[in-house]
Formats: C-alpha cells, structure tokens, sequence
C-alpha cells in the first residue's frame, strides 16, 4: 500500500524492526541502512590518445546498520553476541528486516537483510542523577540486501 496523496512523503517515526520473525521492542532509532555496490574505474586510452575514465557496476556490498532500543531485561541482544563470540556462527546467522509504515501503520517499504550477526552491543551513558532512559545500541553485520 502507498501513502494517501502523492505528495505526503512517509513519517521517520513510523517503523518496525524484526529479527527472525520477532518483532524488536522500544526501537528508538535505526540508522545506517544503505545499499550499495563497489565501483569499479576503467582507466584507458582511446584510438587517438584521449584519456576516458569510465565508472563500471561492480559486485553487491555487504554492509551494517545500527539499532537503538529502551534498555529492558530482555538478554536477546547480549546473548546473540555471545554466541558470536563463541564462534557459533551457523546458529548467529539470522535474517532481518526494517519495515517503513504510512500514518495507518501499513508497510510501504521493506528493507530485507540476509545472514545478519550482532557486531557490538553498546550502552549509553549512565549518570547518577540523569533524567533520560538507558538504551542498548547494537550493530548488525549482513551479507545481504534488498528492498521491497
């Protein structure tokens, strides 16, 4: 389903994460989705000695994207790096997805991820005396992506 009226344009607060078929609780943020392929320079002489520089396709990237949630008891995340560490990597192989919602809660765009792990598992900053919540920011490594 698409948005109402070709010109509204879809709200930066209205998305999900899922991980294996899970929804992901108190996503706050999620930043660096980025889909990319290498670029490769061709660098040649032509006939008459002119010098062309030509920008080819190249291969897919693997990339990464970051997440950031409400700190909860939950020990999804830690336990996913922990089996990462301990080199389990067929069981910390995982899909993922990011899913853009219209103002209804419909999905309007899905930004898949294959044989997704967990890179690093970060804490924000924990001061006596603040008034803000305790988040987790984790990264998460894919080999690949599509949108849809």
């Amino acid at each position: 389903m698409g948005l109402a009226d070709p010109l509204d344009s879809s709200p930066a607060n209205g998305f999900k994460v899922v991980v294996d078929g899970i929804e992901i609780p108190k996503v706050i943020e999620v930043s660096g989705l980025k889909s990319e392929v290498d670029k490769i320079e061709l660098k040649q002489n032509t006939n008459d000695g002119k010098y062309v520089v030509r920008q080819l396709i190249g291969r897919p990237k693997a990339g990464e994207f970051t997440i950031t949630r409400g700190l909860t008891d939950s020990k999804t995340v830690t336990d996913w790096l922990k089996m990462v560490m301990d080199g389990d990597v067929a069981g910390s192989r995982k899909t993922a997805s990011v899913e853009l919602l219209d103002y209804k809660g419909e999905t309007i765009k899905t930004y898949s991820f294959l044989n997704c792990w967990v890179r690093s598992v970060e804490l924000n900053s924990l001061k006596a005396g603040a008034a803000e919540q305790a988040t987790e920011k984790f990264t998460v490594c894919y080999d690949e992506s599509s949108v849809s």
